[in-house]
């Protein structure tokens, strides 16, 4: 079967129900390791394509940012010429600059814009809903946009009329919900949640992240880990970058104190959302377990939680 793009994935994954999105998942999509269906373990072993998943550590942010991917085997293991790539950071507060590790550290951001525009994107757009502030505001005062538009790439302002209802096949909790259609129509998309405290989620990852794009966010905050794995299985990142360049240890989302930032000059790459999260919770000093999202990722076979299991290659610059 050929590689298909990422919209067209989507499309039939929705079309064929929660049993056909199982085999869709194994066979379909061209993601560069699609995660099995419901029940089924991914196989995390090493591939000629690079480690599973990268930590790089101890230098700046563009630099450990591009060694992490390269790790993994190279941004162009996930974008191909002509993709339309989306880019999927947490601007979280228009009154905060990145200092204070609300919000994801704008040269990680701008390192991905490059590496996708080298790699040969055709469009690279950048977006998010902020907790706090408008858009416009955030997206300035975070330093992403003056980021981002340096590395070419586009800022989108996210339009209420571009969410559709979808159905989510392999939902456990969530039937449906309201998502950005233009996240759904990328060919790529690429996840870029800052590591931080959260005192509803424990800890904001790439699954908590991903609620950017998806209305009526309160409502999800009802059995969270399970619907936010619900949603995951639908928005399927292509690849998931955790910036913790600057961890906020306490009083998130929005945090506002930089004596709970700890400066860690981190960044974890793998196309697995749910390898990514666990390695993330150890900074913390926590077992990957401590996250209800990750064990729930993991039962319905979106990635895997085990790293005693993974394929991890870490560098230190």
């Amino acid at each position: 079967m050929g590689c298909i793009t990422r919209r067209r994935f989507l499309e039939r994954m929705i079309a064929l129900g929660a049993a056909g999105a199982s085999a869709a998942l194994v066979t379909g999509a061209c993601a560069p390791r699609p995660a099995p269906g419901v029940a089924a373990k991914p196989t995390p072993t090493p591939t000629p394509r690079g480690a599973y998943l990268a930590v790089a550590r101890g230098g700046e942010p563009e630099e450990i940012t591009r060694r992490a991917i390269q790790a993994i085997g190279g941004m162009g293991r996930f974008v191909k010429k002509g993709d339309d790539v989306i880019v999927k950071p947490n601007i979280c507060v228009a009154y905060h600059t990145f200092e204070y590790a609300a919000t994801t550290n704008p040269e990680v951001v701008a390192t991905l814009v490059k590496l996708c525009l080298e790699a040969g994107a055709r469009r690279l757009r950048v977006m998010d809903q902020p907790f706090g502030g408008t858009a416009q505001m955030a997206y300035e005062r975070s330093g992403i946009k003056a980021a981002v538009e340096a590395a070419g790439g586009q800022m989108e302002l996210m339009s209420p009329a571009k969410f559709v209802e979808v159905e989510i096949p392999l939902g456990q909790d969530l039937e449906k919900w309201y998502f950005y259609g233009p996240v759904l129509d990328a060919d790529v998309l690429i996840n870029v949640p800052i590591a931080k405290h959260h005192n509803l989620a424990r800890l904001t990852l790439g699954m908590k992240n991903l609620m950017g794009v998806i209305l009526d966010r309160p409502s999800i905050h009802t059995n969270l880990g399970q619907r936010l794995a619900d949603l995951t299985s639908l928005l399927r990142p292509d690849l998931t970058v955790v910036d913790a360049v600057r961890v906020l240890t306490a009083h998130g989302p929005t945090g506002g104190n930089l004596d709970d930032v700890l400066k860690l000059d981190t960044v974890i790459a793998s196309h697995d959302i749910v390898a990514a999260g666990a390695y993330a919770t150890t900074l913390f000093s926590k077992e990957p377990s401590y996250l209800d999202s990750l064990t729930a990722g993991a039962e319905m076979g979106l990635g895997e939680m085990e790293l005693g299991r993974l394929d991890i290659e870490e560098v230190t610059v």
